[in-house]
């Protein structure tokens, strides 16, 4: 299957690891451009070194927390000229019900991960629409996209919100040359989500070690590879998905339809 993607300029945000970092070593592996954005400048740095160290030629990163202001408008300015793809990934939304996530931290969360995507995708757009093409992916979530996780309330609320923006947006963008379209992980070995069950399997086994013991339970009997999301993600934003847009595909190996069932 031709993807074509060759030499196309893809920016990823919350790009220097899991998911993002994924999704731009299976861009890089297409010849596609990198524009990666990262908060966290020495992952940042390693992130870039790894890349060209596997053979991406044209790759720059930028150090920048999305949910400061004027943050989307500094990475539009750089790069938002040349991008035809943008991939929306950044986000920390923390875990906790609605009496654990006080006020400041659920706006904290959502400037980065709600309004982070929104803004920038705004910013982004624009550009695109000058020119009539290009392609929007918004990595959400199951929890709020598919399921409702009490526990993930700021999560499930905001990821709800962005699969509403996505399918919305991406039934109006194929008028202006654009697709828009979403992913849902569900859980994924991403270091976030390893530290999370190292801590269950050091409190429940007595051993951090033994934290994939705890996810036999879960399709396959693991969590996802971020590369199997990856790859979702460069299909989703490919000239193969040409017909693609108010979409959100759902990555979780069934987990959300076996719920769904009890």
């Amino acid at each position: 299957m031709q993807l074509k993607l060759d030499k196309k300029c893809v920016l990823i945000t919350g790009a220097a690891r899991g998911i993002g970092f994924a999704a731009a070593q299976g861009f890089a592996r297409e010849g596609c451009a990198l524009r990666i954005v990262s908060r966290d400048p020495r992952s940042l740095e390693q992130a870039l070194a790894r890349l060209k160290a596997d053979g991406a030629t044209d790759v720059q990163g930028l150090c920048l927390d999305l949910r400061t202001p004027g943050a989307t408008d500094e990475v539009a300015a750089r790069f938002g000229g040349e991008v035809d793809v943008l991939v929306n990934n950044a986000g920390d939304i923390p875990h906790g019900t609605l009496m654990d996530i006080d006020a400041a931290q659920w706006r904290s969360a959502w400037d980065l991960k709600v309004y982070g995507y929104i803004d920038l995708t705004r910013a982004i757009y624009t550009r695109m629409r000058e020119r009539k093409a290009g392609v929007i992916v918004n990595v959400i979530g199951m929890a709020g996209g598919v399921v409702s996780v009490p526990e993930h309330i700021a999560g499930t609320a905001g990821n709800a919100a962005l699969d509403a923006f996505t399918r919305a947006l991406g039934a109006s963008g194929p008028s202006d040359g654009i697709r828009v379209v979403g992913v849902h992980p569900g859980m994924t070995a991403t270091d976030r989500q390893i530290t999370r069950w190292r801590q269950r399997a050091a409190e429940s086994l007595g051993d951090a070690e033994r934290w994939a013991e705890l996810t036999t339970r879960f399709p396959f009997g693991r969590l996802a590879d971020a590369s199997e999301v990856a790859n979702v993600i460069v299909f989703l934003a490919s000239g193969a998905a040409s017909y693609m847009s108010g979409t959100n595909v759902t990555v979780d190996g069934g987990l959300s339809q076996q719920r769904s069932l009890r």
